[in-house]
């Protein structure tokens, strides 16, 4: 007979329940220990008993609530008397612990009627959103309107208008129904979003490695063209950190697409894995190498500007903008899937990735075209690896010359690696 057996359940809940609200009543005296107590409506003792107050009242009459539902209209009148004196006596409007009062007499609940994880979840997030407070306030402060705004509408995006729209394709040249679409704008939005939002409000001050990394996974393009562009100006570090901080972004590129397949068709995840996590290591490899030639007193950007120039990845233009070209690349897809066949797709990658090659990469792991894997995982290594020759084009035109050779042999070891991959995914 197991431990388990040997103990009655009943104590096990009456234990969960003592310890939790010992536990939520340790933190508001450690919370409030500089401030005046008469402020509280109790610390770690009187919430102990609130919970096992609540506790008793349940188990009581766990089918019509009565005695529960009474006790806790009782400690309600408690709370507002002592809420109306704190506000009477002291001029102080907090109600923080009142509510927290009122949450620990619910923890009975949640003890008796759900599964261990979610009570779990509960307890934790009452203490960290408690001694969250102070960086909750400075992250409302960096907050603007616009941020709400944009917060708004990303849930918008995913709840309300994707479940509306049909999964049907448009017609029979555009083989992509406004389901598919609009998922593919919220998912690439969406990593664009969390991207600017660590950037912003994680890491506003950071050094210039981990504004490429973050800026990979927004644009590994965008973020080579800014980098080099800067680091001419002298505003990105000295230059083998520029380097290093554009290797990373590009390994970051590797990291997106992954996150992409594994979403929309983990088959060809499991097929990009390997070579793309192998990539990730040479970028990895070489930003170590030229961020050791940098200097350590000049590792951020300067004015603290972050790649995406706090520009917001969920405005109408650039989802309207992704959506256009989404459609425009489904078209083309299909005319070279039809008249070509699997070849022209992996010929048609090496255009695509001089452009922008999310809306392509995202057609082709919809799956719609009928497209056999193999050459979606071959035509995904091929837009990445012409992607990096536009890359290293435009970072050698707009860096200065102390960086030029580095970038050319960092991105020549990516472009040849790529076309190696090519070739290996093309024989096998």
């Amino acid at each position: 007979m197991s431990i388990q057996n040997l103990i009655p359940e009943e104590f096990v809940r009456f234990l969960l329940v003592l310890v939790f609200s010992l536990i939520i009543g340790l933190e508001q005296r450690r919370h409030h220990i500089t401030e005046n107590e008469a402020l509280l409506f109790g610390t770690d003792r009187t919430f102990t008993f609130i919970g096992l107050f609540g506790y008793v009242l349940f188990i009581a009459d766990p089918k019509s609530y009565l005695p529960f539902l009474t006790g806790l209209v009782i400690i309600g009148i408690l709370l507002a008397i002592q809420y109306y004196q704190k506000i009477h006596q002291y001029n102080y409007y907090g109600i923080t612990s009142s509510v927290l009062a009122l949450l620990t007499y619910c923890l009975p609940i949640l003890v008796i009627t759900q599964p261990v994880w979610l009570l779990l979840s509960f307890v934790v997030v009452i203490l960290i959103l408690t001694e969250l407070k102070g960086d909750l306030i400075s992250l409302s402060k960096k907050a603007s309107e616009e941020e709400f705004i944009t917060l708004a509408k990303f849930i918008a995006f995913i709840g309300v208008i994707l479940p509306l729209l049909p999964d049907n394709p448009i017609s029979g040249q555009i083989p992509i129904s406004p389901y598919r679409l609009w998922l593919a704008v919220v998912v690439v939005s969406g990593i664009s979003y969390i991207s600017y939002l660590l950037k912003k409000f994680v890491f506003p001050d950071s050094g210039i490695m981990v504004t490429g990394m973050l800026g990979g996974l927004y644009s590994s393009t965008t973020t080579t063209v800014i980098i080099a562009r800067r680091e001419k100006e002298g505003q990105a570090g000295e230059g083998g950190q520029a380097v290093s901080a554009i290797m990373m972004a590009n390994g970051m590129m590797y990291l997106r697409i992954l996150i992409l397949s594994f979403l929309f068709m983990p088959s060809i995840a499991t097929s990009l894995a390997i070579p793309f996590l192998a990539l990730f290591i040479i970028c990895g490899i070489l930003s170590k190498i030229s961020y050791k030639n940098g200097k350590s007193n000049s590792d951020s950007l300067s004015d603290n500007q972050n790649i995406q120039n706090n520009k917001n990845p969920l405005e109408f233009k650039t989802a309207l903008l992704f959506g256009l070209l989404f459609v425009i690349f489904g078209m083309i897809t299909n005319y070279v899937m039809k008249s070509y066949g699997n070849s022209g797709i992996t010929s048609l990658a090496f255009v695509v990735g001089i452009t922008d090659i999310d809306p392509f990469l995202l057609n082709l792991l919809q799956g719609t075209g009928g497209i056999a894997e193999s050459t979606i995982a071959l035509a995904i290594i091929n837009a990445t690896t012409s992607n990096n020759l536009l890359k290293m084009i435009y970072a050698t035109t707009l860096c200065s010359k102390v960086i030029r050779k580095s970038l050319f042999i960092d991105f020549s070891i990516l472009i040849i690696t790529g076309a190696l991959l090519s070739i290996l995914c093309y024989l096998l």
